[in-house]
């Protein structure tokens, strides 16, 4: 169990996850070690921990598919340990209903999406069927989700210490290959020091602190602090996937992405064109929820609905049963010299007139 310090502390690095322990202590009333001790423990445990990458409009061309996976009776485990593993998979979600597994990835482009889909997971023993989505906006995520532990007195020590909310890079300029290598190695763990990332880039501090500075103020990176689910106070997690006229799903996004309990909103190319997820307090919360939304938002019908029974990895972490972190895999580009290969051969076949 985590105790009130333990909220305020997690919530503080939601909003400063880079400060440094003597602002954090300061704000929370308490001296750097005592903050420093507490954080060493809940990340040991699993607890607690943060995350970073690049914002999908600084990576751009991106695309952001949402993956239904039905996998063969008995082969769910091997099929998520097999896709956990893949770089670009930012989530993967053992679920209820109408399908198994919920894959959240990022592609360079349809093609790449094509070939994942068509030569990677339809090559996966165990996998029966696989449908995909693709998100035309994504309207909130994660990381603006808070505990909401603060006072306004403790947000206002920390604003100065914090970085911009997360947004459009400014001017739209993408990352730069030297931008990439530094995120890289930042997000091995996001509270190194700029003199550490020096010694593991081969810059100077002052350039690290630099290229850091502008790339928050681009509103380039998207770090996140999580708690492990179960701990949280909003251990439920559903996934619901809604109708809405199109002429108003822009406006109507907006509305709902600053829900308390939303999570994830996004606007999908398929017939169900906005997808939730939110996290509630309990099961029983679900259909409460579920009413409330419709109410409040008469113009939108839930289409389908899906519980999170084990979030296996969340934001490029692997999480336990209970979402306590397990391990980090490095975000990055998806390459597979089979699925490549199979594609090429394909290429080629289709490039051969059949015989008649």
């Amino acid at each position: 169990m985590l105790d009130e310090l333990d909220y305020l502390l997690v919530t503080a690095l939601q909003v400063a996850p880079r400060a440094d322990w003597q602002t954090v202590g300061g704000a929370l009333g308490l001296d750097a070690s005592t903050v420093a001790r507490r954080w060493a423990r809940l990340t040991r445990a699993g607890n607690a921990w943060i995350s970073v990458h690049p914002a999908v409009r600084a990576q751009a061309p991106a695309v952001v598919a949402f993956i239904e996976v039905d996998c063969a009776a008995g082969r769910l485990h091997e099929v998520a340990a097999e896709i956990a593993e893949d770089p670009h998979v930012f989530n993967l979600e053992h679920v209820s209903g109408g399908r198994d597994l919920l894959v959240t990835a990022v592609f360079a482009d349809q093609g790449e999406l094509a070939r994942y889909v068509g030569f990677r997971l339809g090559a996966l023993a165990g996998v029966a069927a696989s449908r995909t989505q693709v998100a035309t906006t994504l309207h909130t995520e994660g990381s603006r989700w808070r505990l909401d532990r603060l006072t306004e007195e403790q947000r206002r020590a920390l604003a100065g210490a914090g970085r911009p909310a997360p947004g459009r890079p400014a001017g739209g300029r993408l990352l730069e290959e030297r931008d990439l290598e530094l995120v890289r190695v930042l997000s091995e763990d996001p509270r190194q020091p700029a003199a550490r990332l020096a010694e593991r880039t081969g810059l100077s501090p002052t350039t690290v602190r630099r290229r850091l500075e502008r790339l928050e103020a681009e509103h380039a990176l998207v770090y996140r602090c999580e708690v492990a689910r179960a701990l949280s106070g909003w251990p439920v997690s559903v996934s619901l996937w809604a109708a809405v006229p199109q002429s108003r799903a822009p406006r109507l996004a907006e509305r709902i992405g600053a829900l308390r309990e939303i999570r994830l909103c996004a606007s999908l190319s398929g017939p169900h064109n906005l997808l939730l997820a939110a996290w509630l307090r309990s099961v029983d919360d679900i259909p409460s929820f579920e009413s409330r939304l419709t109410e409040r938002f008469p113009e939108l019908a839930v289409m389908d609905r899906a519980l999170t029974l084990w979030p296996m990895k969340l934001g490029g972490h692997l999480l336990d049963p209970r979402g306590r972190h397990l391990r980090a895999v490095p975000l990055g580009r998806w390459s597979d010299a089979r699925s490549e290969a199979a594609e090429a051969a394909l290429l080629d076949r289709l490039r051969t007139p059949r015989a008649r």
